[in-house]
């Protein structure tokens, strides 16, 4: 189908920056006027750019861009996310595209649940729903991933402490942990992390065995992880061996 082969091409341009429409076409069995039509249709969206002979991601950090990949599963994990979140709570969600449909999951519900984060893509993103309660950290902003990071953060963290955090992360592999791609996200969320009780990882299951440029958080510090269907069983074992807390959500 031409929706399932786009969101699989917008996958590729957001993991590689730039892909050769030769390459796609012969990878996707379909002719070059196939794929540039699908990246006529990509680009029209706002999700990549297109050069000649080319497609080119936004930027890596583009949530707009990554939630249009594998849209459905990333819904599902954020609607298992939100069953955890107790009405009226107080939580905080750092960025991310699943962070982002957790987020609106919390304020559609209007269940006067209190989100503190430092994404302003997450706090516009929510802006219309009818229980969106929103505190926005500050802190010096990235305009490329729309989050606040730096020594202002840390400072306006020391005003909060809560029972959850809900983080994306790049990659995890046995060695090196959960990680990320850039140092001062890395230690915003390290941040966050030491004002909150437990720590919850929202991620595809792709994203295991992937090795991020940054070391984000040891397993130690993270309670549970809420993933697809498709996680390894291996991998499955050593998070649950290790005493997370393993939530799967089906991928079709």
């Amino acid at each position: 189908m031409a929706s399932d082969r786009r969101s699989r091409i917008l996958e590729q341009v957001i993991e590689a920056e730039r892909v050769d429409v030769n390459d796609l076409a012969e990878e996707f069995g379909v002719s070059q006027v196939t794929i540039r039509k699908d990246l006529d249709h990509l680009a029209q969206l706002g999700l990549i750019q297109r050069q000649h002979g080319y497609a080119v991601a936004i930027a890596p950090d583009n949530l707009l861009s990554r939630l249009a990949v594998h849209y459905d599963v990333k819904r599902r994990i954020a609607e298992a996310a939100a069953a955890l979140v107790p009405s009226g709570s107080t939580v905080m969600i750092e960025s991310g595209s699943c962070c982002a449909l957790l987020a609106e999951e919390l304020a559609r519900a209007a269940r006067g649940v209190t989100i503190i984060t430092n994404s302003a893509f997450i706090a516009d993103y929510v802006r219309g729903a009818p229980g969106a309660s929103v505190v926005l950290l500050g802190g010096d902003y990235q305009a490329e991933s729309q989050v606040t990071v730096g020594p202002l953060l840390e400072q306006c963290l020391q005003n909060f402490h809560v029972e959850a955090l809900f983080i994306g992360v790049d990659g995890y592999t046995v060695e090196s942990g959960f990680t990320g791609r850039n140092h001062l996200r890395a230690a915003a969320v390290q941040a966050m992390t030491r004002r909150a009780a437990s720590v919850t990882v929202l991620t595809e299951s792709a994203k295991f065995d992937r090795q991020g440029a940054v070391a984000l958080l040891p397993l130690s510090a993270v309670a549970r992880v809420v993933t697809d269907a498709l996680l390894d069983r291996s991998t499955a074992d050593h998070l649950t061996g290790a005493g997370v807390t393993l939530t799967t959500v089906p991928v079709d």
